[in-house]
């Protein structure tokens, strides 16, 4: 028995197969509480056998939200730490203890690291901090959608910890198509909420509704409250790309170079342009964003995070644009170096055979 009392809790429907490594992951906390909100598998009987407390309710109409809380409303008052982990979540050996060691000082909400997404071998692309972990009292969930904890106490004290990290293991057959009238919602709820109308606006994009996208982004861009750098540069960069869609090539341009004025220490935006000026054959372009990104080895851990910012990608455009402007062995160079951080790829393999050739044939 630890210092305090530690809950993990959760929603969940028709997760059964990731059911008993989530367990196993979240087993140190002193009481597992599950809201099912109607899973017609076996996700309940599964976590009540391994010593979870389920609970089934209905949440109509649907709001992740409402969900959220009723799941909150599980733990038992006496309760100090309430840890929120998704059932396609897991979250690394060891963790109840080091959470403990940073619960002191009044803390009563803590960030960690959070692995979104992985590659084929299990490697993390996507990471960021995440803030899912409270205490008990003096927090709940709002928004439809993307919702996130607010405070309703009188003094939030924050802790950030690199001690421990969850890893994201999501079903990418389950259908996301809730979210977009759910963000349309929220956003009607909360039309001055930043972060709902750039996750609107990112979703119209997803959706192939370029101009509403267009639209939505540059609303957010103008809230009052859009402050974030990081965030504002990415409504930027999304309307650079609705625009390249579009086959609007300028305005693609005049987008990005706003998004890179915006933030200048992200590599993003200087990607975002190198991959616009690949699609059109402008290799001086593309070699000039690529060694601009390069220059920046800070990564920055939000969600706002683009894989193709820190994978094999720059070396991969520079690869391709030396050997189409005849810069063979500066060519060479970069293919092995996206090949060294993805050997496996037959693509990256077969540029790196045919540059080579060419090197090779001209000594």
């Amino acid at each position: 028995m630890g210092k305090y009392k530690v809950a993990v809790y959760a929603i969940c429907k028709n997760e059964e197969k990731f059911v008993k490594r989530w367990y196993e992951s979240v087993k140190e906390a002193d009481g597992v509480f599950v809201l099912d909100t109607g899973s017609t598998d076996n996700t309940a009987e599964k976590l009540r056998k391994l010593g979870a407390k389920v609970t089934i309710k209905k949440i109509d109409p649907w709001r992740f939200d409402v969900a959220r809380n009723e799941s909150l409303n599980l733990v038992p008052e006496d309760y100090d730490i309430c840890v929120c982990i998704d059932i396609d979540e897991v979250i690394s050996k060891g963790w109840r203890q080091k959470l403990e060691n940073v619960w002191k000082n009044g803390v009563n909400h803590v960030r960690y690291n959070y692995n979104w997404s992985h590659d084929e071998n299990g490697n993390p692309v996507v990471n960021f901090y995440i803030e899912k972990i409270h205490a008990r009292h003096g927090f709940r969930w709002v928004h439809p959608v993307h919702e996130v904890l607010e405070f309703t106490g009188d003094n939030e004290v924050w802790a950030t910890t690199d001690e421990f990290t969850v890893d994201h293991w999501p079903d990418d057959n389950k259908s996301r198509s809730s979210y977009l009238p759910l963000l349309e919602l929220s956003v009607k709820e909360s039309p001055e909420d930043d972060r709902n109308m750039h996750y609107l606006g990112r979703e119209y994009m997803f959706y192939g509704k370029y101009n509403e996208a267009i639209d939505t982004l540059i609303k957010h861009l103008n809230l009052k409250s859009a402050t974030w750098k990081d965030e504002r540069c990415a409504s930027m960069r999304f309307i650079a790309r609705c625009y390249k869609y579009l086959k609007r090539y300028d305005e693609a341009r005049m987008w990005l170079d706003k998004a890179i004025n915006e933030a200048p220490y992200l590599r993003d935006p200087y990607m975002e342009r190198a991959l616009l000026e690949y699609e059109l054959n402008n290799w001086e372009g593309v070699k000039k964003y690529c060694l601009e990104a390069l220059k920046i080895t800070k990564h920055e851990k939000s969600y706002i995070n683009e894989p193709f910012s820190w994978n094999y990608t720059v070396y991969d455009l520079l690869s391709i644009a030396h050997f189409n402007l005849g810069e063979y062995k500066e060519a060479l160079k970069y293919s092995s170096k996206a090949v060294d951080m993805e050997p496996n790829d037959e693509r990256l393999l077969n540029n790196y055979k045919i540059i080579k050739e060419k090197n090779d044939s001209l000594k």
